[in-house]
């Protein structure tokens, strides 16, 4: 079913929408994959906060248009599944981790602002931890020293408290 004027007015300006704020754009080739596997995808993708969509290239072209990811307009061509997230890693971990259980969709590119990614940029994007993990991980490299000196100031009492309870069960064994 084809769209009409205004009905791909729609879909390009939400696409627009989506890119505005997006930060990676990964696109993947979909060839053979089932219905079931589909909403599967969906799912996962709309749990990990991407916009996962299948939209007709040329609406893609339009769409992109004088944005960060007008490079990405060359590898526009084929049945394709279109990614795009917030967060740089979900897409790719959302279609990388689909893709190694589903041969029937195949990364084929990405994008991130002003730069293609081919699909080992793609895998490789998608091994890193997210933006969470990193700042999980920021906070625990900055809590470490701190966590540290508390305990070293926690043992000066308690060193005096065992020293006092020792004297204690020497006086009373005596």
């Amino acid at each position: 079913m084809s769209l009409n004027r205004t009905e791909k007015a729609v879909v390009i300006e939400e696409v627009s929408a989506e890119l505005v704020k997006a930060q990676a754009v990964i696109i993947a080739e979909y060839r053979g994959l089932d219905v079931a596997s589909a909403t599967v995808l969906r799912k996962t993708a709309r749990e990990s906060g991407v916009y996962l969509r299948v939209l007709k290239n040329t609406l893609v072209r339009r769409a992109v248009k004088d944005t960060p990811f007008e490079e990405l307009t060359d590898q526009l061509a084929g049945p394709l599944m279109y990614a795009i997230s917030e967060d740089p890693v979900a897409a790719a971990k959302v279609l990388s981790s689909f893709a190694k259980d589903n041969t029937s969709l195949t990364i084929k590119a990405g994008a991130m602002p002003n730069s293609v990614m081919t699909v080992d940029g793609v895998k490789a994007l998608a091994t890193m931890p997210s933006r969470e993990e990193l700042l999980a991980k920021l906070l625990g490299t900055m809590q470490a020293p701190i966590a540290k000196f508390v305990r070293t100031l926690n043992e000066v009492p308690t060193g005096f408290v065992r020293g006092l309870a020792a004297v204690r069960d020497q006086k009373e064994a005596a």
